[in-house]
């Protein structure tokens, strides 16, 4: 089941250190899916998905699909969503000390919900891990534990600006498999978006922006 689209609202902070991920961005035709581990500190004070101003997923959708960060947020998921690319995190809560995925308690991860996710976006056919810490979570909890559907799973190279060590042309290179599974074809110019300034984060999606889980 659904809920009208929606845009990821902060994540609550419940008993010392533990944080919660925000509802999927998606609609029912998405072919792809993208999944982080859990939202950074930058991420969650904004409300945003990948809101550091140094990660490098928004350049990265903007020479993918045109979704770059000088676009608003809201309108930045509209193109994902327009090119059937779904967005979400593989863990529901977790306790971490800080923003990074080595902080994150193992023994105190809760999944969240790809069953629901699953059933509601049936032309899936691929999920994409932003970084090892997401695949690994996935695996262990989620396919591991419940199974998932015959999906195409692959890593992709973390656009989190805690690995930097890989050049930004590099990771861009490896994430035009995105955009291949997508349907849409390698870039014809995969040139970076200009990164911009973070949009305020108190502006809600459009309409069709996202569409959350029922809770």
């Amino acid at each position: 089941m659904s809920q009208p689209p929606r845009t990821a609202a902060a994540a609550p902070r419940g008993e010392a250190g533990r944080v919660r991920s925000f509802p999927p961005v998606f609609r029912a035709d998405a072919r792809v899916l993208v999944l982080g581990s859990m939202p950074g500190a930058a991420s969650l004070a904004a409300a945003q998905y990948y809101a550091h101003p140094r990660n490098a997923f928004w350049p990265i959708m903007g020479a993918l699909f045109g979704a770059g960060p000088q676009l608003p947020y809201p309108d930045r998921l509209d193109r994902l969503l327009a090119a059937g690319v779904a967005l979400w995190d593989v863990i529901g809560s977790c306790a971490r000390d800080g923003s990074l995925d080595r902080a994150i308690a193992a023994d105190s991860i809760v999944p969240n919900d790809f069953a629901a996710l699953f059933a509601a976006c049936p032309q899936l056919s691929a999920v994409f891990f932003n970084g090892a810490a997401a695949e690994t979570a996935f695996r262990r909890h989620v396919q591991r534990a419940a199974g998932s559907p015959p999906l195409h799973l692959a890593r992709l190279p973390s656009t989190s600006p805690a690995h930097a060590a890989r050049r930004f042309e590099a990771k861009l290179e490896a994430w035009q498999a995105l955009r291949v599974a997508a349907g849409e074809g390698p870039a014809p110019a995969c040139t970076p978006a200009r990164r911009g300034t973070l949009p305020d984060p108190s502006a809600g999606p459009s309409p069709a922006a996202a569409r959350a889980l029922a809770a």
